[in-house]
């Protein structure tokens, strides 16, 4: 079965710009082109085949990318080389950016919060490696004595100042990067540099909007980030110390050096993510390079059609169908990041023809 003729049936393909998508993908394919023919996709996503199924779409690509095609160009290169997965699920779409924070190299009573460095005690593991079929889910904590024990929580964390202090910064500004998962530093000096995850605690995230939602402080309709900002902000340190402890998990970072500001952040592939067309998603459901075509409601563009590719994960982001949106970096990037949530986003799965036919 040729692509083109499923591609029809897509409402809104043809009006799409998938330039960026392509350009995303080729970072995928630079990860996925260094593993073996035979090596899984991912093994938690069969549907996606391996790598030696992607090697020719992914050559094709990379040739094509460097000339710079237009959006007619770029959409008919998905078209002779993939086919969409007959598969129409519903799920929640989030958004996530990358945010510019202002730190000092001292803490001072303004910046008091420190972005940390991952604890040499905290260890991490893979189940799959002591019970057959639970490969890729992961374990955290710490050796304690003869035995392993869940890491500590949020509040024992700052308490206890584990991990080393890379910046510091204003403590809201502190539990949102640590939300998102990366960061461009702003120091006095006009420098900047870049954080990125490195590791979490492994307690469960939990939500301070649905905390205030539950308590009557907030509105459901209105408990974007922007108004839990404005909740903290009003309240003061003595509110908001507490409501961050009532979410256990915490998230450790590593300090690069800011390269090419032009370029996202490093997404859980290895990948630079691209605004508007990188996905994180759950890699217990899904692999990482997939196209995926969204249809969702953003927050300026109702019922918006859009090509993105599945390049990193979240704590939050569970489920087959759980997505979040990569809206890129800086303030406007986080307004419209802070405002996204559609409980009914519409899923499509490309995968490469071949593997399609197969799969049909």
């Amino acid at each position: 079965m040729r692509a083109s003729g499923g591609f029809n049936l897509l409402a809104g393909w043809t009006q799409i710009d998938s330039r960026s998508a392509l350009n995303a993908f080729v970072e995928s394919c630079r990860r996925i082109q260094d593993r073996p023919d035979a090596a899984p996709m991912n093994a938690n996503a069969p549907y996606a085949g391996v790598a030696g199924d992607w090697r020719g779409v992914c050559l094709e690509a990379a040739m094509l990318a460097p000339a710079e095609p237009d959006p007619v160009q770029a959409r008919a290169f998905f078209e002779r080389n993939f086919s969409p997965l007959n598969w129409r699920p519903t799920g929640r779409l989030t958004g996530y950016y990358e945010p510019y924070l202002e730190v000092r190299s001292q803490p001072t009573q303004e910046f008091s919060m420190a972005i940390r460095a991952r604890p040499n005690d905290l260890l991490t593991g893979d189940l799959g490696q002591f019970i057959a079929g639970l490969e890729g889910q992961r374990i955290v904590g710490r050796a304690s004595q003869h035995s392993f024990e869940p890491y500590r929580p949020r509040r024992e964390i700052e308490a206890l100042n584990l991990g080393v202090p890379l910046a510091w910064g204003r403590p809201i500004d502190v539990f949102f990067l640590q939300i998102q998962g990366s960061g461009r530093l702003l120091y006095p000096d006009g420098s900047q540099a870049r954080v990125r995850f490195a590791a979490h605690n492994g307690l469960p995230y939990v939500s301070i909007g649905r905390i205030l939602i539950e308590r009557g402080e907030l509105e459901p309709h209105n408990a974007s980030k922007q108004d839990i900002q404005d909740w903290l902000r009003r309240r003061g340190p003595r509110a908001w110390e507490a409501l961050f402890n009532e979410n256990p998990r915490y998230v450790f970072f590593t300090l690069d050096a800011l390269e090419d500001p032009n370029l996202g952040p490093l997404g859980a592939q290895g990948a630079p993510l691209t605004p508007m067309a990188s996905l994180a998603i759950d890699p217990q459901h899904h692999a990482w390079g997939v196209p995926i075509l969204l249809t969702a409601d953003l927050p300026d563009a109702p019922n918006w059609t859009g090509l993105v590719i599945s390049q990193d994960a979240g704590g939050a982001i569970t489920g087959q169908t759980r997505g979040d949106l990569f809206y890129g970096w800086g303030n406007a990037a986080g307004e419209r990041a802070g405002r996204q949530n559609d409980p009914d986003a519409r899923w499509i799965i490309l995968l490469p023809n071949d593997l399609a036919a197969r799969l049909r």
